[in-house]
């Protein structure tokens, strides 16, 4: 089965009404898509997320490096394939917006592969595709000139329980820490017992004491109810702080969502910088080294939170034995807006606080040309 090209394509898609974390506005989603054909007609599919800016730069990263690098070579050889991108861009940063175009490329030959041998990536890789998996509902976003903060995250956390979910996740960091203890407390009362309530920074605290002030503060509000898990507190690039607030902290600590390559995973492995790793297969390599990341996860019993992207993650935790739990968009919610680009019929179905895998050859998905071809247009 030998590449015979490599389509790569950025398609911004506009969220209905603008929105914040802590640490950036965002308007607008930018998405790789990357369609790998091959000589036996099979096409692989594979994505990623490039950010709010930056979208075309990913592109020019698959056909100025790595499509040269791959074309002609075998769909099967996915690892030497790996290696020699990944050796090539040592010239180009190692990390970054390359290994994120290297990331949906590996996905794609992954979504070759099993459909070459006719089955969903999760029963190629030993995985039972029937067995649904424990989700919750990602969200509580802030919106621009919201006047009423806590009644947001109390209409969203009903939002998605209407939806069947009972565990959530909301964001910290982008009001005052009193202000988002306040949202904190009002979900919880909502939840009650009911449920769990993950918190997430994205980066916002810049040093640990900032960090630590924060989550007593967030723990105090929860009152008697447990915070599932802290995430994204600090840099990615503090593993010594992560470290720090792991063995200070009661909440669990999670990371790695932006975190590239196996080598950042070891470090965090070997300080000790988190209680829950936070995999992104659009982030840090494609399946190549997610996989590897999550055996070396489960030899240190640390559990895996995979970061966005259910459609392909729910195919890995399947496969594997350390999965804690699959993050899930409700589309309606417009926050994380990847399955518009999809076709209706691949979208990841859910229910009673579960995903459902696809039944489909490969990583499940279809994207919806259509569609593509709307948000391009309004693009430009």
């Amino acid at each position: 089965m030998k590449i015979t090209s490599v389509l790569a394509r950025n398609v911004a898609v506009p969220l209905a009404t603008p929105t914040r974390i802590a640490t950036r506005d965002i308007v607008a989603r930018n998405y790789l898509l990357i369609t790998i054909r091959t000589d036996s007609g099979i096409e692989g599919l594979g994505y990623a997320y490039s950010g709010t800016l930056g979208g075309d730069t990913l592109v020019k990263s698959v056909e100025d490096i790595i499509a040269p690098l791959i074309v002609g070579e075998d769909a099967h050889d996915i690892s030497r394939l790996w290696s020699r991108v990944y050796q090539e861009g040592l010239l180009a940063g190692r990390r970054g917006l390359l290994i994120r175009a290297l990331s949906a490329v590996d996905v794609a030959l992954w979504d070759a592969k099993a459909k070459e041998a006719k089955l969903p990536l999760a029963s190629y890789l030993g995985g039972d595709v029937h067995r649904p998996l424990p989700a919750y509902a990602s969200g509580g976003y802030y919106q621009q000139g919201d006047s009423d903060p806590v009644g947001s995250v109390n209409r969203e956390i009903e939002l998605n329980r209407e939806h069947g979910f009972t565990d959530h996740k909301i964001k910290v960091g982008g009001l005052s820490v009193a202000e988002d203890a306040a949202r904190i407390g009002a979900a919880f009362e909502v939840i009650g017992d009911s449920g769990r309530l993950a918190i997430d920074a994205n980066n916002a605290y810049r040093n640990v004491p900032e960090a630590l002030t924060a989550i007593r503060a967030f723990e105090r509000a929860a009152g008697d109810h447990q915070i599932w898990w802290y995430e994204e507190a600090l840099s990615p690039d503090n593993f010594a702080g992560h470290a720090d607030l792991v063995r200070r902290v009661d909440t669990p600590v999670a990371t790695g969502e932006i975190h590239q390559t196996r080598w950042d995973f070891r470090q965090i492995i070997e300080q000790r910088a988190a209680d829950i790793l936070q995999l992104d297969v659009g982030v840090l390599g494609g399946i190549t080294e997610y996989l590897k990341v999550a055996h070396a996860a489960e030899t240190f019993d640390l559990p895996v939170a995979p970061h966005w992207h259910a459609n392909v993650h729910a195919q890995l935790a399947a496969a594997s034995t350390n999965t804690l739990v699959v993050e899930h968009f409700l589309l309606e919610k417009d926050i994380y807006n990847f399955e518009n680009l999809l076709t209706e019929e691949t979208r990841l179905p859910y229910a009673d606080n579960q995903v459902f895998l696809s039944e489909r050859p490969g990583i499940g998905i279809e994207f919806d040309e259509d569609a593509i071809a709307f948000y391009t247009k309004q693009a430009n």
